[in-house]
């Protein structure tokens, strides 16, 4: 299965000179709800995605160019990052979540590594430097998750060492919290899993190739083999709703599917495959993105006209469309694309 590079016209509508805009009615961007790092973020790991494929899309460029300001915005004295900015470009919060601060050094870690533009990756390594302040502050599994990616992407780049420490120390924690919680039928890092789920063992993985550490590779493959034990149904794709999520021991919430639930199933199973060279991971991964596409228990296609509806429940989608969800959607597809442009490199 091919998937088409997907077009950037609706991000473009929900983005402007600010940031990209939280959230809309249907497809109109609804200006009341503002900003938020933890989408400018996404959006920014996404644009340069696309770049890395069209290295000369001016559009993405742009965008590009509009993220990268408006984190180095947020970014605090501290080093920390606010998250909420309203329409008239007040910064609502003093500081921002735990998740926000770690998706702001998964984005910038991201643009270390991946940024075609060294101005833009010099820029990306003093916020990410002085970002590395946060790493100690964060306390929630999916916030270390996400600083994880981001070290993981600068490590990969030749980051200096203090980020392989902050990484190794990260990802040991997250270990710790998944064999606390594990038992005999339950392989996870909690009771419970709730959000963007496959974005933990994920993020052990991208630490076990970064820092050349097994332990941490066979810890994010067990963890992912226990989700898609879950998350898979009669060859499809069925994420955890956000209707009560899946606390062990209980009935897992089938409603409403969220879309960054497939982006993270694809970017787990990809570096499944990286890590293990098995085709299940590659074929897992084009089941997820498949629930974009309507390969999903209600049988309703999610994505229109460039961006993606905001969730699916029994029977219908949720037909708004805001900046998390079409990000997602770009995500994925994007991840496939980058693929296929660097299999075509190395086959010429």
């Amino acid at each position: 299965m091919r998937q088409a590079l997907r077009p950037l016209n609706y991000l473009v509508t929900l983005s402007d000179d600010v940031g990209v805009i939280q959230h809309a009615v249907e497809n109109v961007p609804n200006r009341s709800t503002g900003y938020c790092t933890d989408d400018v973020a996404r959006a920014l790991i996404v644009v340069l995605a696309r770049l890395r494929v069209i290295q000369d899309d001016e559009q993405a460029r742009k965008l590009a160019s509009i993220y990268l300001s408006f984190l180095a915005d947020a970014q605090r004295e501290d080093g920390r990052f606010h998250n909420f900015m309203s329409y008239d470009r007040r910064w609502l919060d003093d500081l921002g979540t735990h998740d926000s601060n770690g998706r702001a050094l998964w984005g910038l870690g991201y643009a270390i590594r991946f940024a075609g533009d060294d101005a833009w990756k010099r820029v990306a390594q003093r916020l990410f430097r002085r970002g590395l302040a946060a790493v100690g502050w964060l306390e929630y599994p999916h916030a270390e998750a996400y600083a994880m990616l981001g070290l993981a992407h600068a490590c990969e780049a030749g980051a200096p060492r203090a980020y392989a420490a902050a990484l190794r120390a990260l990802a040991e924690r997250s270990l710790e919290r998944l064999e606390a919680a594990s038992e005999d039928r339950w392989r996870w890092f909690a009771d419970e899993m709730t959000y963007d789920v496959a974005r933990l063992p994920e993020a052990l993985l991208r630490a076990g190739a970064a820092l050349s550490c097994a332990r941490f590779t066979a810890s994010g493959l067990s963890a992912l083999s226990f989700y898609e034990s879950v998350a898979f149904e009669n060859g499809i794709f069925v994420p955890i709703g956000n209707r009560g999520w899946y606390r062990h021991g209980g009935e897992r919430a089938r409603y409403d599917q969220q879309p960054l639930e497939a982006a993270a199933m694809v970017d787990a199973e990809l570096t499944a495959f990286d890590a293990t060279g098995e085709a299940q991971h590659r074929a897992a991964a084009r089941t997820a993105m498949g629930w974009y596409e309507g390969r999903n228990s209600e049988g309703i296609v999610m994505e229109h006209r460039g961006g993606c509806y905001d969730g699916l429940s029994a029977g219908a989608a949720n037909r708004n469309m805001g900046a998390e969800s079409t990000l997602a959607l770009l995500s994925a597809a994007y991840a496939f694309a980058v693929r296929r442009k660097s299999n075509l490199a190395v086959a010429h």
